[in-house]
């Protein structure tokens, strides 16, 4: 599924308002509409390009206002960062999960997200011999998909 190619439904957000309820967290009007705003989009989004769009519905955001709402989606697993695009897509796999693979398309910008639960033994091997433990992973690909490849 391309990730924020389906609008947010009601559903996520229900998860994000109950999953602060139950762990005290303040659900602010940025933070939900960070959230809605990076869960609707067709793309992944920079956080400039979130400002701008916070700024059409709350009156003259700062950039830290969204630096940290997206800290903290990030921090409790709602949204990915894309780190070769220095941009974020909402999480596809009800953020409960510690690695994910995503493929991303040169041509239109579309980013299908996939998930390893597991390290592959060879990543294991290696991490265990360097005594290090890894608590989350992602990894990138990039390419073409099958839409862009068939023209």
């Amino acid at each position: 599924m391309l990730a924020g190619q389906m609008n947010m439904n009601a559903n996520v957000l229900k998860q994000a308002q109950s999953y602060c309820e139950e762990h005290k967290y303040r659900l602010t009007q940025p933070r939900l509409q960070v959230l809605k705003i990076i869960g609707t989009s067709t793309k992944p989004l920079g956080a400039y390009d979130i400002l701008e769009e916070l700024g059409k519905v709350i009156a003259n955001p700062k950039p830290p206002t969204v630096y940290r709402a997206i800290e903290f989606w990030q921090q409790h697993g709602f949204i990915h960062r894309i780190e070769s695009l220095n941009a974020y897509v909402a999480c596809e796999a009800g953020h409960q999960h510690k690695g994910s693979q995503f493929m991303i398309c040169d041509d239109c910008g579309a980013v299908i997200e996939t998930h390893l639960c597991e390290l592959p033994k060879p990543l294991k091997d290696s991490t265990a011999k360097n005594t290090f433990t890894p608590s989350r992973w992602n990894l990138e690909i990039h390419g073409v998909c099958a839409a862009c490849d068939s023209y």
